[in-house]
């Protein structure tokens, strides 16, 4: 099943100080000169420094960043099509590897990628279960390739050897279990093509052009049926995709048609062209629909479609859709929540048996019966929401996590036909014992009446009773998920067990525009960055104030992606309301923000435009920096932490590098932590601990909390910082000692 280029895409849109809370605000002035026993004017009295705030409180006692942010010990688990072996991310000399074992003997893993510097993230099971295919870019730029493991040679080939290209696993069947459909923008860096790769011999052959798609709905047997373009005005428009000609006959019937080797060399013999009339109108997206709204796959035979549809309704469905006319019938839906394109999906006619939701929690809902018994067990085996990461080709293994929200990630192997299920393992063993803090949902009322759903998390010690409301107000920090076309959900948090662990509230919000919700409500944020989509995050701080969980002027602010633009914004709109804040690769300046994204979100342009701003219209760049950090830095009057990959391609190393410079020029004292190996966020451990040390020095000044000192959270970490290390208590003598 497919999911969306805007929600893939789109969603993740995804340090800075200047004195430590308490310290003094205002410059000292000079002593008056004073009259002396004799009557005469005495010297002025010497400039006394001010008085230095006392450093963090260190303890000893809290649990180690190592824990929480470093590499899982398990992660991903994946049964093989044949449900003969088992699979999972971990660590291999420090580095997520793939791990594969008999499925009866998960203790004999071994690994069978050697990534040494990056680690896997996302990693698929051929259909033929004999070959491990993984996504891997360089230093965050995310121009992924394609990799593929043959399980019994152990060969590795890159199924995409192109400089500079980005890959997507588009489509993997078992009627063509030796074979995996690719996109690459290879031809065009806007624009990915349809490509057909045989896992055996690594050759690709081109499929289909994209003349301009955002994307594609291919049957199971790796034909394409359907495409969306992104119209004028934000909606999307799916189109019939014409039966490509073979390429022999589109050359003996026009001698000068292009060869598609000469384009491109290493792209193997081509099977068909884009060829024939242009595309006829299949059905229209309108303009509040497409990030509800989307074709999802079908099952095996071609004959059923799927989508999820908000049109004429306000969550998104689960729907069939008639191929002749576009009309669709209801399979499932939820009052409260969309449907989610996370769907079960029987292994061998590929029909959807199940979907969930989630509005609070998440939530199955059967549509066939066959797994409703299945189901039923499931919810019974150990407390937490749970998710099925796989099944065996015959139906008989599923390997399932549970997630609690104070705990690690359990798997279980599940036997369909005895619906028992066998304990495996956790992500995280050195978690199991751990006092963690229970994630709390809540519902705020925004000022405009719209339902925020709301997680808090509270420290257990100050929380006896386990309602979710500390016995006093504490220090809190509001965390904000990126996208913003993401959404924040219960479970397990390592950020919020992270501050939970060092005396914190710690809350997160669904404010307007996060997914899931309902269209009303994602729609609620359309222009309302730093406007509507801000009074959000205030509303809910002011609950927590009301509530007596937040000590009011002890609340940070701390995201990353549309989060640290969240952070700029508070620190800049709102500067009374916040503490201190913490950014990560946070867009400053809405306009070169849009001006720099990269060629592959071209397709989607209207979407940004409609959504957030139209930087190619005066108006449109007027509201764009109406709602711009960068314009407002003298407004700044409160620490601020940044932290930046310099490869992201999606938010550029020049909007921190902007507003860096804007603050020093205002002489703004600003704390600047840049990795010159990561992109859009902090994949490898080394960094990702490295930055939550300083992080985390830089709450404890601000919020009086407890720190656990750096020690040796910098070894093997890129950490840069190019401004403001003096102002973070230690940081300059902890790069000092840094080994090389």
């Amino acid at each position: 099943m497919r999911t969306t280029a805007i929600r893939k895409w789109m969603g993740g849109l995804l340090f800075l100080l200047v004195s430590a809370c308490g310290a003094p605000t205002t410059e000292p002035t000079t002593p008056v000169a004073s009259a002396s026993a004799t009557g005469t004017a005495s010297a002025p009295a010497t400039t006394a420094e001010p008085p230095k705030a006392p450093p963090p409180r260190a303890d000893a006692n809290l649990i180690k960043r190592q824990v929480l942010f470093g590499n899982p010990e398990k992660a991903s688990v994946i049964l093989s099509p044949d449900g003969k072996q088992i699979s999972y991310l971990g660590p291999k000399d420090g580095v997520m590897n793939v791990f594969v074992a008999p499925a009866d003997k998960p203790s004999e893993a071994k690994a069978v990628t050697a990534e040494k510097t990056r680690g896997i993230r996302t990693y698929f099971w051929a259909e033929n279960s004999a070959h491990i295919l993984y996504l891997q870019d360089s230093g965050g730029d995310e121009n992924y390739h394609l990799y593929a493991v043959d399980l019994k040679s152990g060969e590795k080939k890159d199924l995409t050897p192109y400089d500079g290209i980005q890959a997507r696993v588009s489509m993997l069947t078992p009627k063509h279990p030796d074979q995996v459909l690719i996109s690459i923008n290879n031809r065009d860096k806007k624009l990915h093509d349809l490509h057909l790769a045989d896992l055996k011999t690594g050759k690709t052959e081109l499929v289909m052009e994209n003349p301009g798609y955002s994307g594609f709905v291919v049957d199971h047997d790796f034909v394409p049926r359907y495409a969306t373009k992104n119209a004028p005005g934000g909606a999307d428009e799916v189109y019939f995709v014409e039966k490509p000609k073979k390429a022999k006959d589109a050359k003996a019937k026009d001698p000068k048609a292009a060869d598609p080797k000469a384009a491109d060399p290493k792209a193997g013999d081509s099977k068909v062209v884009n060829a024939g009339p242009p595309p006829k109108l299949f059905t229209r997206i309108p303009y509040e629909d497409p990030l509800t709204t989307a074709l999802i796959g079908f099952d095996a035979s071609g004959k059923t479609l799927y989508a999820v549809d908000s049109r004429g309704r306000d969550t998104a469905a689960l729907v069939t859709v008639d191929q002749k006319t576009g009309a669709t019938k209801v399979v499932a839906e939820d009052p409260k929540a969309d449907i989610s394109e996370d769907v079960l999906v029987d292994p061998k006619t590929q029909a959807i048996q199940a979907v969930n939701s989630t509005y609070e929690r998440r939530k199955w809902i059967a549509t066939d019966k066959a797994v409703a018994g299945d189901l039923e067990a499931l919810a019974k085996v150990t407390d937490g929401d749970f998710q099925v990461s796989s099944r065996s080709s015959d139906d008989k293994k599923w390997v399932v996590a549970y997630t609690v929200s104070d705990g690690p990630v359990r798997y279980y192997l599940y036997d369909r036909p005895s619906k028992k299920a066998e304990f495996l393992f956790t992500n995280r063993p050195e978690l199991e014992k751990a006092k963690l803090a229970k994630m709390h949902p809540r519902v705020v009322k925004a000022r405009d009446g719209l339902d925020l759903v709301t997680y808090v998390s509270v420290p257990p010690a100050a929380d006896p009773d386990g309602d979710g409301v500390p016995d006093k107000a504490l220090p809190t920090v509001l965390v904000v998920h990126g996208g913003p076309w993401a959404r924040d959900f219960w479970g397990f948090n390592s950020t919020h067990q992270w501050l939970a662990n060092r005396g914190y509230v710690a809350i997160s919000v669904n404010y307007r525009g996060s997914t899931g919700l309902g269209k009303k409500f994602v729609n609620a944020a359309n222009k309302e960055w730093a406007g509507k989509m801000h009074d959000d995050l205030i509303d809910v701080v002011n609950w927590a104030v009301e509530k007596k969980m937040a000590n009011k002027s002890q609340v940070a602010i701390f995201g990353g992606s549309y989060g640290g633009y969240s952070t700029l914004v508070g620190l800049t709109f709102t500067p009374d309301t916040f503490a201190c804040g913490v950014d990560i690769v946070g867009p400053s300046n809405l306009i070169t923000l849009l001006n720099s994204i990269p060629p592959y979100w071209e397709p989607l342009i209207e979407q940004f435009t409609s959504r957030v701003g139209d930087h190619r219209t005066d108006e449109g760049k007027k509201l764009l920096l109406s709602r711009s950090p960068l314009g407002r830095v003298d407004k700044i009057t409160k620490p601020l932490l940044i932290g930046q990959g310099a490869n992201d391609p999606r938010v550029k190393q020049a909007e921190s590098d902007q507003i860096v410079k804007a603050m020093q020029e205002k002489k703004i004292p600003v704390t600047y932590v840049l990795y010159p190996d990561e992109g859009h966020g902090f994949n490898r451990p080394e960094n990702r601990t490295s930055f939550f040390a300083v992080a985390e020095t830089f709450l404890a000044q601000c919020l009086t909390g407890p720190y656990e000192p750096v020690g040796n959270d910098f070894n093997g970490s890129s950490i840069t910082v190019p401004a403001g290390a003096a102002d973070v208590y230690g940081l300059s003598e902890a790069l000092q000692s840094k080994p090389k």
